[in-house]
């Protein structure tokens, strides 16, 4: 046997769906913009080690 489902039963679910779908999208961006700085921090360190230390 198949459940039906009434209109508001859809419209809950969607409101759950797309309030997943933000959530999801908000930790996605997240996730990059934290993998962005760590990239960002590792150039730095590359290029500090490949810069010619200064003769004093």
């Amino acid at each position: 046997m198949t459940k039906t489902r009434k209109s508001g039963d859809t419209a809950s679910r969607d409101d759950r769906l797309g309030a997943a779908l933000r959530a999801n999208l908000v930790r996605r961006k997240a996730q990059a913009r934290a993998r962005a700085h760590k990239d960002e921090q590792q150039e730095g360190d590359r290029s500090q080690d490949n810069a010619p230390e200064s003769e004093e």
